[in-house]
């Protein structure tokens, strides 16, 4: 098992794999029809962002995950956002999240990042509560106006 940095060709393996994660979760059709277009990746973002891959020994995008640095159109000019964690239907349950999760401790150490937010959808909300992440509210889909998503942060350092 492998990670490494996305480069722009990834784009389109990573946005399947976010919309195949999604669906895992018993969303409807048509939920994630309208969820499309959020859950596809473009070859900049991945320039200008922190995004990683797993893959297994057999080549295999097992999940990714891509923290966007402060400043870059996030929740908040000055804090930085976990935009993505997915993890591949066929791999969930291995401990491939936890992983993907360490390296992302590591990159926001080496960014020297303090605090990290989530928008988190609500099926994952447990796994980023195991990991450290406490709840600070609820922020509107950017999907579904009158659904809400629950509001995360870590926190890197002491403030």
């Amino acid at each position: 098992m492998t990670i490494r940095r996305a480069t722009a060709h990834d784009a389109t393996p990573l946005s399947e794999l976010s919309f195949r994660s999604k669906a895992y979760w018993g969303y409807d059709p048509q939920f994630m029809k309208a969820c499309r277009e959020d859950l596809t990746l473009r070859p900049e973002h991945i320039r200008s962002s922190s995004v990683y891959l797993l893959e297994t020994d057999d080549g295999e995008i097992a999940g990714f995950y891509s923290l966007r640095p402060p400043g870059s159109g996030g929740s908040s000019d000055s804090v930085a956002e976990l935009d993505s964690l997915f993890i591949a239907p066929e791999y969930i349950g291995r401990g491939y999240g936890k992983r993907l999760w360490s390296h992302m401790l590591a990159t926001a150490a080496e960014l020297r990042l303090p605090c990290i937010r989530i928008h988190s959808d609500p099926h994952a909300e447990a796994f980023y509560t195991k990991m450290g992440a406490v709840r600070i509210g609820e922020i509107e889909s950017t999907v579904f106006p009158d659904r809400k998503l629950p509001l995360m942060e870590l926190l890197l350092t002491a403030p």
